[in-house]
């Protein structure tokens, strides 16, 4: 929504009857921390800003506190970080009587820990060389018949899919449940977040939604909403939906892939040569920066132990660096669409990434193309097996991409040094806090056997 001053989002508020006022902010994660507050306190808000406990910059995604954290900690008495709430966040929250949600971003020494205005830099960057981003997000989730006290009383096993059966694209599925994806269909128009494609996809209770394309910002922001009040959605009607990357082994995991083009001012796609009715060399070049980088900025957009679960072959999620026309084995994936469809789909991210940083990584990465002037040469087959030549092998876990991102030179010039060095100090507690565990599969192949 848009406002031209807060007497006008005042009359806007009394004319709609709003009752409850949400905040929220991003976390490093891409999770909506947030609460409500009531409308004056939410007017003031939108004036002059506002103090979140910076606990939020200093936890991880659940709660617990970073023991090599230097934004957030005891000795900084959890203080409160400055937010600013942006005005064109605001949006009407389905589901609640009368409700709205505003999102802000952290400034001053927070904004290191800030997805939001990470992302922010990124598109300014893209305007000083001339280029508009555009971009649209898909994510794949399974739907449960579960609630969140049903999963953890079953220990996360034996839990009851939606609906059962491999049935991707399938007319069957979604028409016999055609009033819940019609509620969901307009959920999320309400939510500000609507859909261009809704379907089943390969496995049970998997849907895939591909959101509507937008400029970059806005995009990145109609995901982070979409994904959690998709759960809300669900969870109101006693399902579970999941964004995890992969929850069983013998099951594809979930997709978050990005589609991404560039204008210039005056809205023309400059991915798409019309006179020859092929991709301009400026999508190489931008391709070919997503794909040189691709390794060293892995961490950003495959950010937990899970997510390297699903980067495995033979379940459509790609293990190579690499780009191919129309091609869904590779990485990145060029779409030739006429002058208005013509993009790159950026496919490494996975359902459980953050959406600024990932779409933070796709565009600085591919500007780093552009600049250079980089080249790729295209693979035409399957991207597992015939990765091209050259092609790196992605890393395997979350401990060797978070290195990688550690010493990576472009990282430090396309995100800054404090962003990278906070950004990997939380990736190296994901992964230490992992491998302190005993897992289910070490007690099933040691605890007699051996």
């Amino acid at each position: 929504m848009q406002f031209s001053s807060i007497a006008d989002l005042r009359a806007f508020l009394d004319d709609a009857k709003i009752q409850i006022h949400k905040v929220a902010v991003v976390d490093i994660d891409g999770v909506l921390r947030g609460k409500t507050v009531s409308r004056e306190k939410f007017l003031s808000m939108l004036e002059e800003g506002f103090g979140f406990c910076d606990v939020v910059v200093g936890w991880d995604v659940g709660d617990v506190l970073y023991d090599n954290g230097t934004l957030s900690g005891p000795s900084t008495g959890y203080r409160d970080a400055p937010v600013t709430l942006r005005t064109e966040s605001i949006r009407m929250v389905p589901g609640a009587p009368r409700a709205v949600l505003a999102l802000g971003e952290f400034g001053g020494a927070y904004e290191t820990g800030c997805s939001r205005r990470l992302l922010e830099r990124v598109i300014h960057a893209a305007r000083e060389m001339g280029y508009r981003a555009r971009g649209g997000f898909e994510y794949e989730f399974f739907v449960f018949k579960e609630t969140p006290h049903s999963i953890r009383e079953k220990g996360y096993r034996n839990l009851t899919p939606f609906t059962p059966g491999m049935f991707g694209y399938s007319m069957l599925r979604t028409s016999v449940h055609a009033d819940l994806m019609r509620e969901f269909w307009e959920w999320s128009e309400t939510l500000g977040t609507p859909l261009e494609g809704l379907h089943t996809e390969t496995g049970p209770g998997v849907l895939e939604a591909a959101l509507a394309h937008a400029p970059l910002g806005e995009a990145a922001e109609r995901a982070a909403v979409f994904k959690t009040f998709t759960k809300v959605f669900f969870q109101k009607r006693d399902l579970l939906a999941t964004f995890m990357a992969k929850w069983n082994t013998n099951l594809p995991g979930q997709s978050g892939h990005l589609h991404l083009s560039l204008e210039d001012t005056s809205g023309k796609n400059l991915f798409f040569d019309k006179e020859r009715g092929q991709g301009t060399d400026l999508l190489e070049h931008f391709v070919a920066g997503q794909v040189q980088l691709m390794p060293e900025l892995l961490a950003m957009v495959a950010p937990t132990i899970n997510s390297y679960r699903r980067l495995v072959p033979g379940f459509w999620a790609p293990t190579y660096a690499n780009f191919g026309e129309d091609n869904r084995t590779a990485a990145v994936r060029t779409i030739l669409a006429g002058p208005k469809g013509t993009r790159a789909e950026y496919r490494i991210g996975a359902a459980d990434a953050n959406p600024y940083l990932v779409a933070a990584v796709a565009l600085a990465s591919g500007l780093y193309g552009i600049r250079h002037k980089l080249r790729a040469t295209p693979i035409s087959g399957d991207g597992d097996r015939d990765p091209g030549p050259g092609a790196a092998r992605l890393a395997r876990d979350l401990r060797e991409a978070t290195e990688l991102l550690a010493r990576s030179e472009a990282a430090r010039e396309l995100f800054g040094d404090a962003f990278v060095e906070f950004y990997v100090k939380t990736r190296e507690f994901e992964v230490v806090r992992f491998e302190r565990q005993v897992t289910d599969y070490e007690l099933e192949r040691y605890f007699e056997i051996i």
